[in-house]
Formats: structure tokens, C-alpha cells, sequence
């Protein structure tokens, strides 16, 4: 399988496990920012999904996000055994870590979607406009990121419609994301492996389940890929003020408290 897992140990003894997983085009490196908040209480494991981050992308291989939760499910077992833990992911992984718990609900004590995928009015039967562009643009310029995004229109460029607050994101988390979205050979696959297809399995109630959206998301705006209907009827739907598509970075300290808030509530 091809999924890399990074094991961050935590400062507590025998903490519990929890698990991040990035969106489609990016990478385990987009949990830098949250990580940290997490630590006192949680072994983070953060995890590069097929054809993202240190993971390679095997032609032909499942890419579908409940095809994906299996993958994962499957790594963690085979890394650390038959372990509990809780569960995080973002956009395209927040759609995939919600499939883990369906699928998976005796290792999943909680799940908090940040922007996840899935919940189209209409599900998608093309690749979504200007997705290619993104992914043109960023391994066209990989080379010349590190000076590039030294000034502000070159960041602007690449994150104002991702993110409000993208003036104060700093070099580092701007560089990240670049190289992640250009080296992500399993960007494509990705979308394609989410077309024809909306969220609709059913999570048993007793694994809490947050879902969280920024009220400025470009990406998968309220209009169009919000719909509630198609929520856990018992998951608490949660939106935060000035935020994008990327909670964790906008708005760190919000988001791990709720995080921390829901998570190990069945321990």
C-alpha cells in the first residue's frame, strides 16, 4: 500500500493515537500548524495519502475515498496494530476519514471533518473547473517557489482564494503547500475517484462527529458543496468566522479546541 504514516510522540505517557489526514494535493506537511496543540494529550500520526507527500502513486490503483479509508485503516494496523484512535482530515481527507469511521467504527472514537468533501448537492460528474490549472501552475513553478514566494504577489497568487488570512501565512507553511500541490502525482486519480460519487454512508452514533467549515471556503463553497442533509444526523455542524478552506490554518487554536473537545470522549 502505498501510504506513509509520520509518528509524532507525544509529551504524555501513554497517550492515545489520533490521526491527521490531508486533502487532495497536499500533503502531511499541512498539519504542521496544528500539530503542536495536539501533543500534550495525543501520539499524532499524520499520514501521506497514495501519490501525495513521501507516498507514490502505483497506476491504476483505488483512489475513491472509501477505497482510501481502507488503505489507511489497513497501514495503521500494520505499523501499530489494532489500535483505537481519533481522527481528523481535511477536504478530500475529511471525506475520507469520515468513511473510516462507516467503515471502521469499532478503531474510531471520534471524527472532526474540517472542510470535507463529499457533500455536493450534485455530485460531480467532470473534474472540477480551473483544478488542472492549480496543479499546472504549481509543478510549473516548484523550482522557483522557494524565491518566488519570498513576495507577497506571488502568495497572493497562490493562496487569496484559498484563505482570508493568507497575508499572514508565513514562508514556510506557503512553500509547503506549493511543493505538496506539485508533487502530487495522485492529484488527478484523486478527482477522478470522487466523481459520480457524494458522502452517504451512516456513522453509528456513538462516534462523536464534528463538521466544520470556514464561512469563506472557495473551494467548496456553502452554496453548492455544503449540504447538511447529508450530515450524521447525530454529527454537530460547526462554521467559523473568516476562515477558508484550511481551518487549520486560519484558525488554529479554534480548531484544536474542538478537537480536543470531542476527541477521546468514548475512552
Amino acid at each position: 500500500m502505498n501510504i506513509t504514516l509520520t509518528m509524532h510522540p507525544s509529551k504524555m505517557d501513554n497517550a492515545p493515537y489520533i490521526a491527521l489526514i490531508h486533502g487532495m494535493g497536499s500533503a502531511a506537511t499541512a498539519w504542521k500548524p496544528l500539530t503542536p496543540h495536539l501533543l500534550d494529550r495525543f501520539n499524532v500520526i499524520t499520514v501521506d495519502l497514495p501519490g501525495h507527500g513521501k507516498s507514490a502513486f502505483t497506476k491504476g490503483q483505488a483512489m475513491d475515498p472509501t477505497s482510501v479509508a481502507e488503505q489507511v485503516v489497513r497501514q495503521v494496523e500494520s505499523e501499530l496494530g489494532s489500535i483505537e484512535f481519533d481522527l481528523v482530515g481535511n477536504s478530500w481527507g475529511g471525506w475520507i476519514a469520515l468513511e473510516i469511521a462507516a467503515n471502521f467504527p469499532e478503531k474510531i472514537t471520534s471524527v472532526t471533518a474540517l472542510a470535507p468533501a463529499g457533500f455536493w448537492l450534485a455530485s460531480y460528474v467532470q473534474r472540477a473547473p480551473g483544478t488542472a490549472a492549480l496543479q499546472f501552475l504549481a509543478k510549473n513553478s516548484a523550482l522557483l517557489a522557494p524565491v518566488y514566494l519570498k513576495y507577497e504577489w506571488a502568495r497572493k497568487l497562490g493562496f487569496a482564494d484559498v484563505s482570508p488570512h493568507w497575508r499572514t501565512f508565513s514562508y514556510d507553511l506557503c512553500l509547503d503547500a506549493t511543493m505538496a500541490m506539485g508533487k502530487s502525482s495522485g492529484y488527478f486519480p484523486a478527482w477522478d475517484g470522487m466523481l459520480s460519487k457524494r458522502f452517504d454512508s451512516q456513522i453509528d452514533q456513538s462516534i462523536p462527529v464534528k463538521i466544520i467549515f470556514g464561512d469563506s471556503d472557495n473551494t467548496l463553497p456553502e452554496t453548492t458543496c455544503q449540504e447538511r442533509a447529508m450530515a450524521p444526523v447525530h454529527s454537530e455542524w460547526i462554521t467559523i468566522a473568516e476562515c477558508g478552506h484550511a481551518p487549520m490554518w486560519d484558525n488554529v487554536e479554534t480548531v484544536a479546541e474542538h478537537i480536543l473537545e470531542i476527541a477521546g470522549k468514548q475512552r
